[in-house]
């Protein structure tokens, strides 16, 4: 299939309903109930903010490039997860924030995204941000910049390798003295967990419900 077509399914995938929760991977109790909250707390006043999923073709396979944060940056150092930051007063929304984060964490750049969708919004309780994931593609071939500053290594995966069900783990973890199930994917050596994984989780549920993977 071309990616051209691999395209065409995928806004249809994000123009239909949101899968269920028991599609997707999050942090779960050990009888299998979820941890994460999806919305905000009561009373609590999240930081809005945006992801980009940038699809990027190499001959007839579509990539998606992955960061590993920085030892520098406030939160989640060194896990994997998608270029994205705070939504600024000066951004044009989600799609705006996206896009320039993008450019200033891997070196795209921004006026060639084609915007073909979002995935659900939710709430990130370690760093109290709510996320809103923009899922673009990037027609010509780019060469991904990382900054230093703020992304340790970037690499990409091939969408095939994200719809595999190889690539889905699961550990128990202890956190704060709590056992939990903890689902990943394995890619490239390193687990990606917790936020990415949801949001990827989300993506590749809408994708086989489509007829993909």
């Amino acid at each position: 299939m071309s990616w051209r077509r691999q395209i065409e399914l995928i806004e249809a995938a994000l123009a239909a309903p949101s899968p269920p929760s028991s599609e997707l991977l999050v942090l779960r109790r050990l009888d299998g109930t979820p941890l994460r909250p999806f919305q905000p707390p009561p009373g609590v006043t999240p930081r809005a903010s945006a992801g980009l999923l940038l699809l990027i073709p190499h001959a007839d396979t579509l990539h998606i490039p992955l960061t590993v944060r920085s030892s520098r940056v406030t939160t989640h150092r060194g896990e994997v997860s998608l270029p994205g930051g705070g939504i600024d007063p000066t951004d044009d929304g989600a799609v705006g924030a996206a896009l320039r984060e993008a450019q200033e964490e891997i070196g795209i750049n921004p006026t060639q995204v084609v915007v073909i969708g979002q995935l659900s919004t939710f709430y990130i309780p370690p760093s109290n941000n709510y996320l809103t994931p923009i899922v673009g593609l990037y027609p010509t071939s780019c060469e991904l910049q990382p900054d230093p500053e703020e992304v340790e290594h970037v690499f990409t995966v091939p969408l095939a390798t994200l719809l595999d069900p190889a690539t889905v783990r699961e550990e128990i973890w202890e956190r704060n003295g709590t056992p939990m199930r903890v689902p990943f994917f394995a890619l490239n050596g390193y687990k990606v967990w917790g936020a990415t994984a949801l949001l990827l989780s989300e993506f590749v549920a809408r994708l086989r419900r489509a007829g993909q993977g």
